[in-house]
Formats: structure tokens, sequence, C-alpha cells
């Protein structure tokens, strides 16, 4: 990065000119990316589909990529742009590992994110906004930690849960009403499928359970013991339990009233 800025910044993401253009830009976009903390740790899950405009430009892209040990980011808005981004963001903490002796803190890679988003503001007022979801597990404090961004690259963190992307509105509903300080790994692994899938029920660009194509959602788990993709096989479960459930209750689980 350094190297680049001082010969060549032109060709550095944030620095690249767009020519003018009229009109919306037409790119896929990843939408709706969630996250949930429970006492060990954090999960943080998206969906698969990618949209332009009104129609499914891909049905199983990646949306939530391992940062480092400790940590990883969801990505909503421009895909292109959002991977580049998250893939400079992996080689920088790594390069700081090595050159440094030791992992840069979470709120260090947070706030480091923050400027990257921050370098993109040109392009994002053009219409190819990348916005984020970072987690982690903080080993200094012990305990899963969530941030959130706008496209300016304002950074907030998030208490207990965080949603973002065009369903964020009605996954953070179905995580609100189920939400509570004692869930256990499996049940936020649960919770997360179920927020997905109310997002996928009001939202069209947020992907379902696609079981006849087994397409499932994304979910990561980061604990002490680090970053853990779950396997298609627990996915898949997870996934075909909460579509048998739904069978019975297609608004999905119920909260009590008080």
């Amino acid at each position: 990065m350094d190297f680049l800025g001082e010969h060549q910044p032109e060709i550095l993401p944030g620095n690249r000119q767009l020519p003018p253009v009229q009109g919306a830009v037409e790119a896929p976009h990843g939408t709706t990316i969630v996250a949930v903390t429970f006492p060990g740790g954090v999960v943080l899950a998206g969906d698969r589909r990618a949209t332009m405009g009104n129609m499914i430009a891909q049905r199983d892209v990646e949306k939530v990529f391992p940062a480092d040990e400790y940590s990883a980011v969801g990505i909503a808005g421009t895909a292109g742009l959002a991977v580049e981004m998250v893939k400079l963001f992996q080689l920088e903490l790594e390069h700081f590992e090595k050159v440094e002796g030791a992992q840069l803190s979470l709120e260090g890679k947070a706030n480091r994110l923050s400027t990257m988003i921050r370098s993109n503001l040109g392009m994002a007022m053009q219409g190819l906004a990348v916005v984020p979801l970072f987690a982690g597990y903080d080993v200094d404090r012990g305990r899963g930690r969530i941030f959130s961004y706008d496209v300016t690259g304002g950074r907030s963190e998030e208490l207990n849960f965080a949603t973002t992307g065009s369903g964020s509105i009605f996954a953070r509903g179905a995580m609100k009403k189920l939400f509570h300080d004692e869930l256990t790994e499996e049940q936020a692994t649960t919770l997360v499928v179920q927020a997905l899938y109310d997002a996928a029920d009001d939202d069209s660009a947020t992907g379902g359970p696609d079981v006849a194509r087994r397409i499932y959602p994304i979910i990561t788990v980061i604990t002490e013991d680090g970053f853990r993709r779950l396997g298609e096989d627990e996915c898949s479960a997870l996934a075909r339990s909460v579509l048998e459930r739904r069978l019975e209750q297609p608004d999905g689980p119920r909260a009590a009233l008080l």
C-alpha cells in the first residue's frame, strides 16, 4: 500500500477516476448480512443472492469472509468492489502481523476497515457503495463484538445483533424478537437462519435456502478458538429444520407478548 501510494496512487481502489455516467450504474449487488453475539463469541452469516436491478445476477455468491483468525467481514453493496476491499483488508492484517509480530486489536481492525470504506466514497456517490458488517472475538475483553458502517466510513459498535443490506430491516425485526442474552452457539446459528428466512420472505433481493440447488446461507462462528465456517452438512441441517417448522408456522416462531 505504501509503495503504490508513493509511485502509482491512481491505481489504488479509492483513487481510481470513474468516467461521468448518466443514471444508476448497473452492477451485481450483495444483499443481506446478519450478526449476533452469544456468550463466548459471535455468529456472522449472509444469504447467497446477488442482484442487478430487478434480475438475479448470481444465486450462490459468497458474502462472508474471514479477515484473520479472530474476525470476519460480511459484504453488502457492490459485489466486485466489496470483494476487492475484503482481499486488501485481509492482506493488510496479515502484513501488520508479520511486521509487528502481533495481531492488530479488534478495535484497530474495525478502524482500518472504516478508513478503507471512506476511501471508496467517490464511487459510493456514483451508486457503487460498499457497506460491510465486521464481527470478531475480542481476545482482550473475552467476548464477541460487532461493528456496522455507513457509506462514509462512519463506524458504530452494535450491541447483541446487527444487520445490513436490502433485507436488513426485516432481518433486524426477527432478531429483535428472538434474541436473548443466554443464547447457546447452536441457538445463535439457528437465529441467524430464521432472520435470513424472514428477510427473504419480504425482500426480493435476499435469497432464502434453496434446497433443490443445495444453496444455503454462509454461517461463520468466531470464538476464543478462532474463526470457523459451518460445513454444508451443518448449514443444510439447520436450513431444513427451519423450513420444516415453517411448514407449520409460515411466519416463524412467536415471541411472548409479556
